[in-house]
């Protein structure tokens, strides 16, 4: 059975030793393709110290983290206990941390969340789980937490601690300033900490100010460390904690210092690592295509110079002598890559007709082409490629856009109580399927933490499927080409979503075998708070692969966008839109019809700007790159990456 420890990072070094490839790293780590497939390693590495400490007899301690990062984790313990018989009879553990106040049955709890992700599913003895308690009394809290600290140490130490980092780098709740010496104790939360938990408690005003968080200096004597760390929102921290200096600033760092301490991660969160951000400053690299345009990219960035202005000097100076020997010269390596970036321009994101499509993204040929637009929540389509959408209809293609969720939980109470007393004032209880009247009563009364009735809900998915209907209008798109898939998964009522089923599968693959697209546009940004892109993305994945034997798919390309999270990196780009002034400006209309969404952004991520204010921002910003690579200027330019799927 293979440990964190023995899995081996996908490299593309020719051969480089590891000491070369890690030279600027102090921490230990391994790189997943996944986090599913990280995650299953993690969960391994625990059963195999669990059944080795039952082998002696002994109790195996657990240290335990909550949050996203160990959610696959403690699924992958459940499995094995179910169906491999690993059982948890000998393991104590103890939780890192706890918001305060926090009641145990609230289910922002992280007691609550520990039952419900793994404890209710396992053989654990009920006195061997210890969690900070949240209602201990203020004047209390200090005796509590030293005792918290004794029970470690009676129950022989930690055996194994398994950790999260936020992005302030702290571990447990030990925010920046947190000292190496400090123990269990009450912390107030930093800023970007309670930014980062909103979405869970719809809204920073709800998040707790403070929690009980175990010490630094109490993970650091655990005698095994694992820290996991997901996605390109955690990747700039990881570069810090991994590759900086050991500071408070970052707790995290102290980590650097741990005998036995493992990073896991995926590639995303590995992603600006030195050998992977720039690998050409580490060793000798294998330089594909894709490699070459990126470090030429960061290249004409570092020295802020155009392409056509780089000099042999510049590759010298910048680690990249091989590339230059390589190719020859730098005026060869300038054209080259000048050439490739023009070639992703194109006014024409379905393909221009009459045209020798030899050096364009899209083909000429079908002249007028079906085309699906999937959005994963009901304003994505008109945030990350509104102005490609417009274009596409403009120039005459058959354009469904189809919306993946209700996108219902995003809708405030009080934007549906408003809407719910509007309708129950101009027609009463008739016309709707809603008894508004009951919608209105439950808004007026509902308690923390209860979950929406069904009623409710479908007001609020109503509130947005209109809203979609008044921004495609506007965009330009006949209504009978708007569709609204409401996938089950989504349909919880909650910000926690199902897995992805078969079902949702299923009615995916039914609306691309009706239209039989040419064109299939969707959200590759798999950043968002909640995974719900990444569930829709890898849905329609599942669905184009089981209709791949289609003679029709044969002639479907798939497109990703990216939307309010992140944008392409430019040397990922296969098809950059450019929008005129009027164009930018029809997309900001478009989006401002999501009016529920407006003002009050209810998940934002860590961007506190409006998604209008983020998309147009991000347009630009990408235009301007373009200028200062000395490609043509333009007002702003939306983003496409090809997909082979």
């Amino acid at each position: 059975m293979k440990s964190a420890l023995e899995i081996k990072p996908d490299i593309s070094y020719k051969s480089a030793g590891k000491f070369e490839e890690t030279r600027f790293e102090k921490i230990h780590n391994e790189i997943f393709k996944s986090s599913a497939e990280a995650s299953v390693i993690v969960a391994q590495e625990i059963a195999q110290l669990i059944r080795s400490k039952q082998e002696k007899n002994k109790s195996c301690v657990l240290g335990l983290a909550t949050g996203s990062s160990p959610i696959k984790v403690y699924e992958e313990l459940v499995r094995m206990h179910r169906e491999e018989g690993l059982s948890f009879s000998n393991v104590i553990t103890f939780n890192l941390d706890e918001y305060y106040p926090m009641t145990k049955e609230n289910n922002q709890s992280y007691h609550y969340f520990m039952h419900q992700h793994l404890f209710n599913h396992i053989d654990i003895k009920p006195e061997n789980v210890n969690i900070p308690d949240g209602t201990v009394a203020i004047d209390e809290l200090n005796q509590y937490c030293i005792d918290y600290e004794m029970n470690i140490k009676s129950a022989g130490g930690l055996d194994f601690q398994l950790l999260g980092i936020g992005r302030t780098g702290h571990v447990g709740f030990n925010e920046p300033g947190s000292h190496i010496n400090s123990g269990t104790r009450i912390i107030t939360l930093d800023h970007i900490t309670r930014v980062d938990a909103s979405s869970d408690f719809n809204g920073i005003d709800n998040v707790p100010k403070r929690a009980i968080t175990m010490g630094v200096s109490t993970i650091m004597r655990s005698k095994r460390i694992v820290l996991m760390a997901w996605g390109q929102n955690k990747a700039d921290i990881i570069k810090r904690t991994i590759q900086g200096d050991i500071s408070s600033e970052v707790p995290a760092t102290f980590l650097q210092n741990h005998p036995n301490a493992t990073f896991v991660l995926d590639q995303s969160a590995a992603s600006e690592l030195t050998r992977f951000k720039t690998p050409w400053l580490v060793g000798e690299c294998i330089w594909t295509q894709e490699l070459k345009s990126k470090a030429i990219v960061w290249l004409c960035q570092k020295t802020k110079q155009s392409i056509l202005k780089l000099t042999d000097r510049d590759y010298n100076n910048n680690g990249m002598s091989d590339l230059l020997a390589q190719e020859g010269s730098a005026y060869d390596l300038n054209i080259n890559m000048f050439n490739v970036l023009q070639h992703t321009i194109t006014g024409w994101p379905g393909g221009k007709p009459n045209t020798d499509d030899s050096h364009r993204p899209e083909r000429a040929n079908p002249a007028k082409k079906r085309v699906i637009l999937f959005s994963p929540h009901p304003d994505d389509d008109v945030i990350s490629m509104g102005g490609t959408f417009s274009k596409l209809i403009k120039q005459g293609h058959d354009v469904h856009v189809v919306y993946q969720t209700s996108g219902n939980i995003a809708v405030t109470d009080d934007e549906a109580l408003k809407f719910a007393e509007v309708a129950k004032d101009f027609v009463g209880e008739a016309g709707s399927g809603i008894n508004f009247k009951s919608v209105i009563e439950f808004l007026n009364s509902k308690s923390e933490n209860q979950i929406d009735s069904l009623e409710v809900r479908k007001l609020k998915g109503l509130i947005r499927r209109r809203e979609s209907y008044a921004a495609t209008r506007y965009i330009g798109l006949k209504d009978e080409n708007t569709h609204f898939l409401d996938l089950p998964f989504y349909e919880t009522g909650q910000v926690k979503k199902n897995p992805l089923g078969p079902e949702d599968i299923a009615i995916v693959k039914e609306i691309i075998a009706k239209i039989k697209p040419h064109q299939v546009f969707a959200a590759g940004d798999l950043a968002d708070p909640h995974g719900t892109h990444e569930v829709c993305l890898n849905a329609i994945f599942a669905a184009m692969k089981e209709l791949k034997p289609e003679k029709y798919m044969d002639d479907c390309w798939l497109w990703l966008y990216r939307g309010a999270w992140h944008e392409w990196d430019i040397h990922e780009i296969d098809m950059a839109v450019p929008l005129s002034p009027s164009e930018v400006l029809l997309k900001r209309h478009a989006i401002l019809y999501h009016q529920s969404q407006k003002d009050r952004v209810m998940f934002q991520g860590n961007d506190s700007r409006e998604f209008w204010v983020r998309a147009e921002d991000r347009n630009k910003n990408t235009a301007i790159l373009y200028d200062e690579l000395g490609l043509a200027e333009y007002e702003a330019i939306e983003a496409f990456k090809r997909f082979d799927y």
